[in-house]
Parts: structure tokens; C-alpha cells; sequence
């Protein structure tokens, strides 16, 4: 939380002003679009020293900033957005990307090298799944994943151990909660996992995909990450119309992070970085709706008789007293990602998500309507099916993302559908 005049001004607050200037911009109330590839230097000796900063040529002073020079490196409407960014996750610094895998694979090979090992939870979005498995192999990174509670019960530890390669650990990425089943890992332990390979050259980074909570309901950085990341498409848009990423951390990360962006490309364009400053002062009122909905969108598939398990943060009680202890400890909130198994297989499913008439039947997730998909056959499609049992992705698994509608006519939808 920023300091303005004095008072401590919370995150919701600063979204509407926070980084914005009026009167570098005619004294407009928002930021407008700045759709310009390049930025005029008012000398040249301002521009040398705009580069040298740039391109790492000499260290920034305390008197001097990064000026802009081209968009590929910086915008205002990214500089601002990614001030805003760091608020709700208390980080100091923050990098916006044209989409979540864009934020991902940038993270994932800003610190890792040929030879280093991946530790990673299962199960991951699909997307995800595959650059892991598929893509960062061929560069040489092994990769070892493990299931939730194998951080708890020694499992990790003991397969690690016995890893080849577990001296040259390079990062360990979570998805907490894990898409489309809810688990939930323990961060603070895997920081401790990582720091017990820690060396005087290299500290193992922690990354957290926090897209399923959002930077509103659960903030990993203060549970010993040094990471986090986001699909930006999902609850920061949170409108369905824009493809975004973001990850944020340490300012020295970020800046490594931003290295690699620069010569990738794949930063975010203007026109983004505003319709999420736009998101960013609805994005708590927007997720407080849509957790409650989620709750009574739950509770009413826990009681029907066509369902026959549900997964969802707002049910975990003291018969999973491990999951309970996690959320009690990283979670401020359930959010609004409901998975459910219907009675019966993916005929069954199919045929509850063809009955839908007002919940759209699309992936993604977070936005103000409501989506439901099979993440069998649609989200986690690329993961080996039986992998994907393994990790409880069924056939008869149903996702929900819970939106803003009124909650009667989304559990009429729900319950005409589960009717037949």
C-alpha cells in the first residue's frame, strides 16, 4: 500500500490513480492510449544515456530514471500498469507480457539453463503442461514433477534427493490452486525446499501461478516465492477481451526478466496495458461478486443427487485436514473456480454442458460471464490421458468459472441442465 498525503491508501483506491501523472498527459483523468512505436529524445546525449541504462551498459543513479525510447522496451501505459500491478502482491516490481505463456516462458528461461532441473507441481494448465514437458527439454532443462501433498510426506524430498541433477536445481513452479482440481500446495514449504540447495552462486528461484486466486485472494510472495505470475486474460482483464500476462517479483528478478523480454518481443502492446488499467479499478468488486456466487454455485452441486463430488476452496473442512491447514494459512478468500464430477462419463458431461442456455459453454476463466468447459478434452487435452487421471482430471470433470449473473438465474441454468 502507497503512501498519498500522508494516509496509507489501499490497493482498490490507488487502482484508479496510482503511477499517473494528469499533467504529463493535458491534465486527463486517465491515461490515454499511447499508440506510438517510438519516443523523441530531447538530445543526444539523453538518448546515449537512455540506452546505456537500456542495455545494462552502466548502473542507473539514484537522480536518474529509465526514460522512454521505444515500446518494445517501454510505454507509459505499461509503465503505469505495472506500477498498479505490484500493489495487491506487495512486489516490487512487475512485468506485463502480450499473453500468460508468454509470462511463463520468459520466467521459466530467464533462470534457467542447459543441464538445470525444473521441479514442478502437477496438475498445471495444459498449455503449461506442454512447454514443460515438450518445449524446455529440448534446451537440455530435466524436469521432475510431483502431486500435491508429495511436498508434505517426504515424497519430494526423498525423489529429489535421488535426482542426478538435483545440484543444479534451477526453479520449482507451482500452480496453487492447481487448474482444473483446486489442490492447493504449500509455498512457504517448497521455499524451504528450495533454499535447502541453495549454494553462494545460486539460489533456486520459487514461481506461483496465481491466476486461479488472483492478486486479490492469495499472495505468495509473502509465503516465501519470488515469482508470481499471472494469464492476465483472466481476472486482472477480467472482460474477455483482452490476451494478456504478467509476472512479478524482486526488482532484480523483474529487471532480468525484462532483459529477456526486450529481445523476445513479447512485451504487451498499449491498447492492452490500458483495458487492464480499466480492469484494475473493478478487479476487487468484480472477484468479492464472483466468490459469492461461487459459494451458493457450490453448495448447490454439493447438494444434488446427479453430482458426485465437487471441488472448491469454500468446501474444505476438517476431513482433509492438510488442504485445510494450506488454504487457512495462503488463502484469504475461496475464489470463484468450481470443478465438479458429474454422475456418470464424458456422454454425461457433455450432455450437461450442451443443456447450458445461459453459462457459455468457452475456456478461460475469470471474466464477468460465466464459462464452463471439459478439461478433458479441451483444456488439458495434450496431457497423457493416463497422467491426467492420475491427477483426478476425469472424464465426467466439469469446470465451472463463476461470474458476475444473479446467483438465481445461474443455479436455475446449472439445475435445468443437470436435469436433463
Amino acid at each position: 500500500m502507497a503512501d498519498q498525503n500522508d494516509r496509507r491508501l489501499q490497493p482498490e483506491s490507488l487502482m484508479m490513480s496510482y503511477g499517473y501523472k494528469p499533467e504529463l498527459s493535458e491534465g486527463a483523468v486517465k491515461c490515454p492510449i499511447f499508440q506510438t512505436s517510438t519516443f523523441v529524445f530531447r538530445s543526444a546525449e539523453e538518448g546515449k544515456a537512455f540506452f546505456e541504462l537500456a542495455y545494462g551498459l552502466r548502473e542507473q543513479t539514484e537522480q536518474e530514471e529509465l526514460g522512454l525510447i521505444y515500446s518494445r522496451l517501454n510505454n507509459p501505459d505499461l509503465e503505469i500498469l505495472e506500477n498498479r500491478l505490484t500493489l495487491w502482491d506487495g512486489a516490487e516490481a512487475a512485468a506485463v507480457f502480450e499473453s500468460g505463456m508468454s509470462a511463463i516462458s520468459t520466467a521459466l528461461m530467464t533462470f534457467l539453463d542447459p543441464g538445470d532441473l525444473l521441479v514442478f507441481s502437477n496438475p498445471v494448465y495444459g498449455g503449461t503442461d506442454h512447454f514443460i514437458k515438450h518445449v524446455l527439454t529440448r534446451f537440455g532443462i530435466q524436469v521432475l514433477g510431483f502431486r500435491p501433498g508429495e511436498e508434505l510426506d517426504g515424497t519430494l524430498e526423498r525423489q529429489l534427493a535421488a535426482h542426478p541433477q538435483a545440484h543444479r536445481l534451477g526453479m520449482i513452479y507451482l500452480e496453487t490452486p492447481a487448474n482444473p482440481t483446486n489442490a492447493l500446495i504449500d509455498i512457504a514449504r517448497l521455499r524451504a525446499l528450495a533454499d535447502a540447495y541453495a549454494t553462494p552462486e545460486r539460489r533456486p528461484r520459487v514461481a506461483v501461478d496465481n491466476t486461479y486466486l488472483g492478486p486479490v485472494w492469495q499472495h505468495p510472495l509473502q509465503h516465501g516465492a519470488d515469482l508470481v505470475l499471472y494469464s492476465a486474460t483472466k481476472y486482472i482483464g477480467g472482460h474477455s477481451d483482452v490476451i494478456a500476462g504478467a509476472c512479478l517479483g524482486s526488482a532484480a528478478d523483474i529487471k532480468a526478466i525484462k532483459d529477456l523480454r526486450t529481445f523476445l518481443g513479447n512485451m504487451a502492446g498499449p491498447w492492452t496495458g490500458w483495458l487492464l488499467l480499466r480492469s484494475l479499478e473493478t478487479l476487487k468488486l468484480r472477484m468479492s461478486r464472483q466468490v459469492e456466487n461461487a459459494r451458493q454455485v457450490a453448495a448447490f452441486l454439493a447438494r444434488h443427487p446427479r453430482v458426485a463430488s465437487v471441488h472448491y476452496l469454500g468446501l474444505i473442512d476438517g476431513s482433509d485436514p492438510q488442504q485445510q491447514a494450506i488454504y487457512e494459512a495462503q488463502c484469504l478468500a475461496p475464489g470463484a473456480m468450481v470443478s465438479f464430477e458429474i454422475r456418470g462419463g464424458e456422454k454425461e458431461a457433455f450432455a450437461f454442458l450442451n443443456r447450458l442456455k445461459m453459462i457459455k459453454l468457452a475456456v478461460s476463466l475469470g471474466s464477468t460471464e460465466s464459462l464452463a468447459e471439459h478439461p478433458a478434452t479441451m483444456t488439458h487435452a495434450g496431457v497423457h490421458p493416463e497422467e491426467r487421471l492420475s491427477y483426478g482430471v476425469t472424464d465426467n470433470l466439469i469446470r465451472l468459472s463463476v461470474g458476475v449473473e444473479h446467483i438465481d438465474d445461474l443455479l436455475w441454468d446449472i439445475g435445468q441442465a443437470l436435469q436433463g
